[in-house]
């Protein structure tokens, strides 16, 4: 594959779509230690055929944008809360963690390196980050790999809503995404791949993708596809699940505290009961590409529930979404800690 020109792309069409750019970040791990990292040229990731990740699913990745800011910035956001959660996947798969002020600090040096591939502030596109740690070592028997590899790439991406945020349908899924105790929590390939034929299968009925139920009941909303569900009560609450199948979204726990501190409303993380949707006026799901979709509707059993419309988003998903994507670009202050320039 060619490598990206920033100087042919058309920043105001954008897709989602993988690009070759001319630098990434990648380090080895071998002999118990994390070797010195740096930038490369080379996007391709040399694996022997019994390399653990290839069988036995030992890798997790992360997913974080870069944003151009009216004054020709560029920055991240909250890059330190990424750091950590590969490490508790990290953790969680008994891989070595990558350290959390290096991670940060590769994520900024393929940023500042690919920085012509930031889209213009305007254009709604971001540039996307994928950090990922795999087990690479080769090994035969079912246990952790002898080496690691941690890389970090990049690529512009284009605005998730091209004609302005409007609702989206989902319905639910007799399939579970992640067992109760299982990996769910963590950022892992296999999640991913667990989700494709459900997510096909709403695709076919004409739904956006499906919600996800605890796995041990299927009575409780835990994931909308492949990203958190929240909902607004009619008493003004920001309710959203918690489970330990849940992966914790970055974008989620940055809503809940904008929710309480700059709207005013009350929060609420636990049981979100499917057959209790009448709390709800309003409700989306909310992840790093999209930010939040709004849910027009959800269909379970047959019998579609709509929030508040399946054509106008609500009065308080598009504050949440003003608010969160105006710190995101920077026009809107920030709460401390939360956005990191790179230089």
């Amino acid at each position: 594959m060619a490598k990206a020109d920033a100087s042919k792309l058309d920043w105001n069409n954008l897709g989602f779509e993988y690009m070759d750019l001319p630098y990434r970040y990648t380090a080895h791990w071998k002999d118990g230690a994390w070797q010195d990292g740096g930038l490369t040229e080379n996007s391709t990731l040399p694996l022997n055929e019994a390399a653990v990740v290839l069988h036995y699913g030992q890798g997790a990745f992360e997913g974080m944008k870069a944003y151009r800011t009216p004054d020709n910035k560029i920055q991240l956001f909250r890059p330190d809360r990424n750091a950590a959660r590969l490490k508790n996947s990290a953790e969680r798969l008994l891989m070595p963690v990558f350290p959390e002020d290096k991670f940060v600090d590769a994520v900024k040096q393929v940023v500042k390196a690919n920085a012509d591939f930031v889209p213009p502030y305007g254009t709604g596109g971001t540039l996307y980050i994928r950090p990922l740690l795999i087990g690479s070592g080769a090994t035969i028997g079912v246990h952790a790999a002898p080496e690691y590899t941690f890389t970090v790439f990049a690529m512009p991406v284009g605005s998730y809503f091209k004609g302005g945020m409007t609702p989206v349908n989902f319905t639910t899924s007799q399939y579970d995404r992640a067992a109760h105790k299982g990996t769910g929590q963590s950022k892992v390939g296999g999640n991913y791949a667990a989700s494709l034929l459900p997510g096909e299968n709403a695709h076919k009925d004409g739904f956006a993708d499906c919600v996800y139920l605890d796995p041990v009941n299927h009575k409780k909303i835990e994931e909308v596809g492949s990203a958190n569900f929240f909902g607004i009560t009619k008493d003004n609450v920001f309710a959203t699940p918690k489970s330990p199948s849940i992966l914790p979204s970055i974008t989620k726990y940055s809503l809940l505290w904008l929710a309480e501190h700059r709207l005013g409303l009350g929060t609420e993380e636990g049981d979100v009961y499917i057959d209790q949707l009448d709390r709800f006026k309003e409700a989306g799901a909310c992840g790093t590409a999209a930010v939040i979709s709004p849910i027009g509707g959800l269909e379970h059993n047959g019998n579609l529930h709509v929030f508040y419309s399946e054509t106008e988003v609500g009065p308080v998903t598009k504050k949440l979404y003003d608010e969160l994507t105006g710190i995101q670009f920077g026009t809107v202050e920030a709460p401390e800690g939360w956005v990191q320039v790179v230089e």
